[in-house]
């Protein structure tokens, strides 16, 4: 192992797409990537947690996944922006810090990873809960244990292992979404056999497509919103492909456009198929759907996809805190010592087919780092699942928003230095720059007004408000304590 070179100090240079190569390896290919941004949001929050959006929106859920997803594609497309000028693997902490500072770079790096490890917990709680009740010999926490290790030892090696699992677990999602919409698609038209076309009477019945007015559509967006969380993964596994400009343009391009199709087309084909009113919050949609048109084992079926849905989003957040923690490491904002990554096989001389040794470059120490973290999080959520953990929990449900604010905030700033200093890196560019940047910060901030209105998310605002402020206070005086530091004399005269 050897430690990483230190990234130079942010400033007007820091812009330039011509920085220091990262040490890390470049393992992930673009079939990686690329089904990383189609699978890596696609997860449980789609396949369960949509029921609670449509029982409070009716068929409207479509509506609300039409603005959450807009909204998540307009961040992502930013993103892009400057992750294909500025490929780095801190991703939109690195552009906070080059925009607006030392302070963002420190703050949404740190809430970021806060966030990931602690909703590691919850995903490795839930798929082994699922995998206790197909093997209940196997206790809960035995199946956490085997989860975490075999995805920390997929991340201490090769980062092609990585791009590997994900884009597995990545087309099994995938492909489930895609038989979902083609069985409901015939279903709705009755072309399945036992089946009589269904036309609109459940989009227009039960009270109408807005049964519970535009206020169930506003709710509605409040459930579904960090359903889309996850796809700034990509930006910051781009920094570890062999062409990371193009290797994230092609990404985001590809990406949110799908996903809005996966996410609007199975709500539009659940809302048609089934009364809204047949949905409960915490029970499949999918499964419901499934049984109704006759498709054996449903349950089973989509206990299987939403398992796969679980561990892909387990091993994408062990991932992208590791090399998240490495980025602060990198800019002195994390301890050193998690700069150390393994020696590529065959640097001395060269692999026996001439390669430097592509399986090297991990960051062993951020992974370690990330999953020891991520350890203490099951622990509290098994032993202190309803005080501990819950207020950990509370204490990151709105930070993606503010991460999303923070990149929005940061490509306002980097898009006019980039036009003056380097237009050429602007290989993917934003649309109606500034317009829908401002846009998307009024929506976001309009989001959490929202759930401050909201008994049930309030909490999750305030608790996320609160580490927040002690991140940024931290931060803030780390950069008085340095300014203090550059001004003190030296302690030996010059002669």
């Amino acid at each position: 192992m050897h430690e990483a070179p230190p990234t130079p100090p942010p400033g007007p240079a820091a812009t330039s797409p011509a920085a220091p190569a990262e040490p890390l390896s470049h393992g992930l290919k673009q079939r990686h990537l690329t089904m990383l941004g189609l699978g890596g949001v696609i997860g449980a929050g789609l396949f369960v947690g949509s029921g609670a959006g449509i029982a409070v929106a009716g068929p409207a859920i479509v509506v609300s996944y039409l603005i959450a997803g807009a909204l998540a594609m307009l961040v992502m497309r930013m993103l892009g922006e400057m992750s294909a000028a500025m490929p780095a693997s801190g991703s939109f902490s690195v552009h906070a810090e080059r925009a607006l500072g030392r302070w963002a770079g420190f703050s949404v790096g740190w809430l970021y990873w806060f966030l990931l490890v602690v909703v590691l917990a919850v995903e490795a709680t839930a798929a082994a809960q699922i995998a206790h009740g197909w093997v209940p010999g196997v206790e809960p926490w035995a199946w956490v244990l085997l989860f975490m290790v075999v995805f920390t030892v997929a991340n201490l090696t090769a980062v092609k292992n990585f791009g590997e699992f994900e884009f597995w677990f990545a087309s099994l999602k995938v492909g489930a979404i895609v038989v979902f919409l083609v069985l409901g698609g015939l279903a709705v038209f009755g072309l399945l056999p036992d089946t009589d076309p269904v036309g609109m009477t459940n989009l227009t019945g039960q009270g109408g497509f807005l049964p519970n007015g535009w206020s169930g559509v506003v709710s509605g967006v409040l459930t579904v919103v960090f359903a889309f969380g996850g796809l700034e993964v990509v930006t910051i596994a781009a920094a570890e492909t062999d062409d990371p400009a193009r290797a994230v343009g092609r990404a985001v391009r590809s990406a949110v456009v799908r996903i809005l199709f996966f996410y609007v087309g199975s709500m539009l084909v659940i809302v048609t198929v089934l009364p809204w009113t047949a949905q409960q919050a915490g029970l499949s949609p999918y499964v419901k759907v499934l049984d109704a048109i006759g498709v054996p084992s449903a349950g089973q079926i989509m206990n299987i996809v939403v398992f796969v849905a679980l561990l892909s989003a387990l091993n994408a957040n062990l991932y992208g805190s590791s090399r998240m923690i490495f980025s602060l490491a990198e800019r002195g904002e994390a301890p050193r010592g998690l700069l150390k990554v393994s020696r590529k096989a065959g640097a001395e001389g060269g692999g026996a087919d001439g390669s430097s040794g592509q399986a090297g470059g991990v960051p062993r120490r951020a992974v370690l780092a990330s999953v020891a973290f991520g350890f203490v999080s099951v622990l509290l959520n098994l032993l202190w699942p309803d005080t501990v953990f819950l207020y950990m929990l509370n204490s990151v449900g709105a930070v993606l928003l503010f991460v999303w604010a923070l990149i929005a905030a940061s490509q306002l700033r980097l898009r006019a230095r980039l036009e003056q200093e380097a237009p050429d890196a602007l290989a993917l560019r934003m649309w109606w720059f500034p317009y829908l940047t401002w846009v998307t910060l009024a929506g976001l901030l309009g989001v959490l007004l929202l759930m401050l209105t909201d008994d049930a998310a309030r909490p999750q605002v305030l608790w996320s408000a609160g580490a927040t402020a002690l991140v940024l206070l931290v931060a803030v005086g780390r950069e008085r304590r340095d300014r203090r530091g550059s001004r003190e004399p030296s302690a030996l005269p010059d002669r």
